[in-house]
């Protein structure tokens, strides 16, 4: 591929200044032409002045499709129909204001004003507040939440909390100006009067859900025995209205706190005809708050009529027992035998013993009397001089003579004085003083063999006069053969040795 040459370039841009139609590679101004290029910001800027001045504020209707919350809070989202798309923009600040939570599919009408986004050559809407689009669409989305939650479990039977009988404190969340709470107190003073803490809410409008999600999940951590009594028994309520009215009682966040509330719940908001999604998760739901004042609590004169009734009928369960128990103790007295009848046998048994008693303590003063008469005429003078006389006789046959004790003496020293000298003749030393010597290991111990002396390396040589250590070869390495000393042939003992040995054979 050739390119052009200047002068080609040259010849084709005076071409273009002498009118010639032949294209050029540098761009010229022709005559006639007073409109300058414009850069890319500059048409971008005219669009977006001219688009927001033509269409400074606009009601758009259509279905949410691609919603998304960005992390910094502002929420993007397209508005279509059958035939277009637009895109759109809510700011942190306003998405935090909306009354529902948007979500795919949804109708709706946003109001806010057009511009657009030069970064994407994009024209886009900015939503200053947005509607739900009729009550049809709000009835759609009401429908779609309610799938989704049941389908989390939120609403199953067997969540739900039985109610106590008779609660002490209730809880109420409700706005403190309506009549609704007029209604509650003046129901409860008619039928129990009972301890109420109202946690006031808004109940409509912008950040009323959040209020009333707080306000559950407040009394849900209350503790027992804090500066603030935790209620037995919550009352989540609201007067009639419209679906819009009653909106901020369908949020995710309402209906989630009251599902997960630790206290029963009862949900009294609207009328009879009213539902919400509130109703299907708290424990118990009250067509009107009057009806969740007498769902709450008994009838106290009724109640106290039952415990005048019970009074009474265990008064005469107990009169009846006794008179029962009476009748049957006077039965089983006149079935008993009479005293003298049962005391007959046990008084001639008596009478018997005592008899015999009498019988055999004079039999054995009878026999006592012939044993001591016995044994005294066994205790005659002569007697007794005879058996001292053999006694004295015995003793002085076992008289202790000295010459017998001194020769068994003699005798024992005898054999101690051989014992010792065996002892001092076999003393493991003894050799020593002959001029031998005993090996130790490093334990002190005697070694008695080659063996054992190899296996260590250090051993001690033991000497008459003292001690040394030697050291052997490697344990791993053979000792060298050693040729044993001859022994000399024992000859005569020399009299008038100065060891003084003596043979032991």
């Amino acid at each position: 591929m050739s390119f052009p040459s200047y002068d080609d370039v040259f010849k084709n841009t005076g071409d273009r200044q002498t009118g010639d139609k032949a294209l050029g590679l540098l761009a010229q101004p022709k005559a006639g032409d007073n409109a300058p290029a414009m850069s890319i910001s500059e048409i971008s800027t005219a669009l977006k002045r001219t688009v927001e001045d033509q269409f400074g504020r606009v009601r758009l209707r259509g279905e949410i499709s691609g919603y998304k919350r960005a992390a910094s809070g502002h929420v993007y989202m397209s508005l279509k129909d059958d035939k277009a798309v637009i895109d759109g923009v809510i700011w942190k600040g306003n998405a935090n204001r909306l009354a529902f939570a948007p979500e795919d599919g949804i109708e709706v009408i946003a109001t806010g004003k057009l511009t657009t986004y030069p970064g994407r050559s994009k024209y886009q809407i900015v939503i200053d507040s947005m509607e739900i689009a009729g009550e049809g669409a709000l009835m759609q989305l009401f429908e779609k939440l309610k799938a989704k939650l049941g389908e989390e479990g939120l609403f199953a039977p067997e969540r739900k909390k039985e109610l106590p009988y008779l609660p002490r404190t209730i809880g109420v969340v409700t706005s403190p100006t309506g009549s609704v709470i007029r209604d509650i107190l003046h129901r409860l003073a008619d039928r129990c009067p009972s301890h109420v803490i109202v946690w006031p809410v808004l109940v409509q409008g912008e950040g009323a859900a959040k209020q009333i999600a707080d306000a559950v999940n407040g009394f849900s951590a209350l503790e027992p025995g804090g500066a603030v009594p935790r209620p037995d028994l919550v009352i989540v309520a609201r007067g009639g209205g419209s679906i819009e009215d009653l909106w901020s009682f369908n949020e995710e966040a309402v209906v989630r706190a009251i599902a997960d509330c630790t206290v029963p719940v009862i949900s009294a908001v609207g009328h009879e005809t009213d539902t919400t999604l509130a109703d299907y998760a708290a424990d118990r739901r009250a067509p009107t708050p009057t009806a969740a004042a007498e769902i709450a609590v008994p009838v106290r004169a009724d109640l106290l009529a039952f415990i005048d009734e019970l009074k009474l009928r265990a008064r005469r369960a107990s009169q009846r027992e006794l008179s029962l128990a009476k009748e049957r103790l006077e039965n089983q007295a006149r079935l008993m035998p009479k005293l003298d009848a049962l005391l007959q046998p046990q008084h001639q048994k008596t009478d018997d013993l005592a008899a015999g008693l009498k019988h055999g303590l004079q039999m054995r003063i009878s026999h006592a009397s012939g044993e001591l008469a016995q044994k005294s005429g066994a205790l005659r003078p002569a007697l007794l001089r005879r058996k001292h006389d053999n006694a004295a006789a015995s003793l002085q046959r076992l008289e202790l003579r000295p010459a017998n004790l001194q020769k068994r003496f003699a005798n024992a020293g005898e054999r101690l004085d051989r014992i010792w000298r065996l002892a001092e003749q076999l003393h493991p030393d003894r050799p020593l003083q002959r001029g031998y010597a005993r090996v130790t290991d490093a334990d002190g111990q005697t070694v008695t063999s080659r063996k054992a002396a190899a296996a260590h390396a250090k051993l001690g040589l033991v000497f008459r006069d003292g001690d040394i250590e030697v050291f052997t070869c490697a344990a791993d390495k053979p000792l060298p053969s050693v040729k044993p000393m001859p022994r000399k042939k024992a000859g005569p003992k020399k009299s008038g040795s100065d060891d003084g040995q003596q043979s032991l054979f």
